[in-house]
């Protein structure tokens, strides 16, 4: 019985975890896009926060949700590979997607 009660809380605390991320993802790119929007002098260090930390919390609610953070980076990897196939806007304006591709094949592994 004492086991059946450890899971049941061990659920709940990861539901409470879950739903905690998806607020601060939702609170941390609204953040973004206000800082953005207002446009401030000193923004720039509040952007680059405001994106470091949805890539840690998406990072973590996947992990939080059943996927490990490699199979994260595999299916990233992937869709950046399929988006320049595909010609994506930022791929054949910019030429991003294969930057962030070369990124993480030679400072990711």
């Amino acid at each position: 019985m004492l086991q059946n009660n450890k899971t049941n809380n061990d659920i709940g605390k990861n539901l409470k975890v879950i739903e905690f991320l998806k607020c601060e993802l939702l609170n941390t790119v609204a953040l973004l896009f206000e800082t953005m929007m207002k446009g401030l002098k000193n923004s720039q260090e509040l952007v680059l926060e405001c994106l470091v930390n949805l890539l840690l919390v998406t990072y973590t609610l996947g992990k939080r949700a059943g996927f490990d953070y490699e199979l994260l980076d595999r299916k990233l990897e992937e869709k950046i590979k399929v988006s320049i196939l595909e010609e994506h806007h930022l791929e054949k304006w910019y030429g991003d997607l294969s930057s962030l591709n070369e990124h993480i094949n030679n400072h990711g592994k």
